[in-house]
């Protein structure tokens, strides 16, 4: 026979696993988010990668995007590069505005005494961010580095763009 006290010690021990549980219930039903790679077939790099439905979000990963050296300078070379990577994000649903974090790489410059020009590069980058007709601005981090894969690009943008589900 149970005794009182057992009997509310089971009850207690049921109650708690209940409460364990039912929080649980919820997100069982949510399925595992899909990612999506997109890109040319012969080459071993995506040029965007989509994580789909990650918890009401979708989040997109963008490689860097080298300025071709025939655009010619720093600016040219970033609005190249922007609108290249803009691109690749609209090709799967994202746009400027979804942009929360970019990282931007910069050679030195030649004509700069061999340092970033990085008022040539904010100058190519305010077309695309803080404008009136897209006034959303990511983070970002802008390095200078000794060089980039790219034989003479300047500069090289990769970002991260999150859409929600409406």
């Amino acid at each position: 026979m149970i005794s009182r006290l057992e009997l509310r010690s089971l009850s207690l021990g049921v109650a708690l696993l209940s409460a364990i549980a039912v929080p649980a219930a919820p997100f069982a039903a949510l399925a595992a988010p899909q990612i999506v790679r997109s890109g040319p077939a012969d080459f071993p790099i995506s040029g965007v990668v989509v994580v789909k439905d990650a918890g009401g979000v979708d989040i997109a990963y963008a490689s860097g995007v080298p300025g071709p050296a025939t655009a010619g300078d720093t600016k040219a070379q970033t609005v190249a590069s922007l609108t290249r990577l803009l691109e690749g994000l609209k090709a799967q649903g994202f746009g400027a505005g979804d942009i929360v974090m970019m990282r931007i790489y910069l050679v030195g410059d030649p004509a700069q005494g061999g340092k970033m020009d990085f008022a040539g590069m904010m100058a190519g980058y305010k077309q695309f961010f803080g404008t009136a007709d897209q006034p959303n601005k990511p983070s970002r981090t802008t390095v200078q580095v000794a060089g980039l894969a790219s034989p003479g690009s300047l500069v090289e943008i990769e970002a991260q763009a999150v859409k929600p589900h409406r």
